[in-house]
């Protein structure tokens, strides 16, 4: 189980007798200390919640065997697109540590009511060597931060391509390890391992063993669908430790079946209309060059618009 139950200590009166009884005195500095501990350690459990993987819970950790590197793909990764100047320590610490923010959830559920012209562009399912080193050449070439939504599996092939975007500023936020609904809905448990898997995958892709992400995304959406009992469950398990998750409301259609830059970019008006801050869905998988193709122009449109470009680094 995720949690553990700790039975209330209740310490006896020493002052039932009397006068002084040295063993009752003994007892009770003992318990006092007990207490002590118990609540120091407490406290120092509750602060690294998610900072090590769940121990004792009856998940199974998943294995990469549904995600599948694509021929071509390490060569690309090796020829090109990795090699950026790195900002300093200082730098790093100050503005690229996602922090806790206890308000979190009411936060990115008041940004779909927002009247401010805000633009999040989130990308999923990569990193893939073929298609994202071409969004974050776009993204640096445009000044435009983003939000990458990262398969632990993944994360582990190409750990470079992480580690770029976030020294290039991008927010890395978690979309479990494998990507395999029936491995990763099977219990809340198995939710909560995919999670803790991709963010170990990162935190060794960066080299900071403490770095905590905050953010998830449910493979498919956070409700519906045939898996939609246990995701509700789980939503307050994952925001016991801290964890919030997010959907969207805007899309270029990547996934759907959009497969030229005008389609991408029709679809993103419609779904667009009516709402001021728009959190764009968009993937980076090794099979989306028409969202490479299509990025420039969402962007472009989206500076016409008045649209300004934010990550989740403004919530967390």
């Amino acid at each position: 189980m995720l949690y553990d139950n700790h039975n209330e200590t209740r310490l006896t009166n020493i002052y039932d007798e009397p006068r002084l009884n040295v063993k009752k005195v003994a007892i009770f500095i003992t318990s006092v200390v007990s207490c002590f501990i118990i609540l120091v350690g407490s406290f120092v459990l509750s602060y690294n919640k998610i900072s090590k993987p769940v121990q004792d819970t009856e998940y199974v950790a998943a294995e990469p065997t549904d995600v599948q590197a694509v021929a071509g793909e390490e060569k690309t990764l090796k020829t090109a697109h990795v090699q950026i100047a790195k900002h300093s320590a200082e730098r790093i610490k100050s503005k690229f540590i996602p922090e806790y923010n206890e308000n979190a959830q009411e936060e990115i559920k008041n940004l779909y009511y927002s009247t401010e012209k805000v633009a999040y562009l989130t990308f999923d399912d990569g990193p893939s060597a073929t298609i994202t080193p071409q969004i974050l050449d776009i993204l640096k070439n445009e000044n435009v931060p983003a939000t990458f939504f990262v398969v632990g599996a993944r994360v582990n092939m190409y750990p470079n391509l992480v580690k770029r975007a976030y020294e290039e500023g991008h927010y890395i936020a978690n979309h479990g390890y494998s990507h395999s609904y029936s491995k990763i809905y099977r219990s809340v448990d198995t939710i909560f391992g995919e999670y803790v898997d991709c963010e170990n995958a990162v935190r060794a892709a960066l080299g900071i063993e403490d770095y905590r992400m905050y953010l998830f995304r449910y493979p498919g959406g956070s409700s519906g669908g045939k898996y939609s009992d246990v995701k509700a469950e789980s939503k307050s398990v994952l925001n016991s430790y801290g964890v919030s998750h997010t959907n969207w409301n805007c899309m270029t259609g990547d996934a759907e079946g959009k497969n030229t830059v005008e389609d991408q970019l029709n679809e993103l008006k419609l779904t667009m209309e009516g709402d001021d801050t728009i959190v764009v869905l968009m993937h980076d998988a090794s099979d989306k060059q028409v969202t490479v193709e299509a990025l420039p122009e969402v962007i472009r449109y989206l500076r016409e618009q008045g649209y300004v470009f934010k990550n989740f680094y403004e919530i967390f």
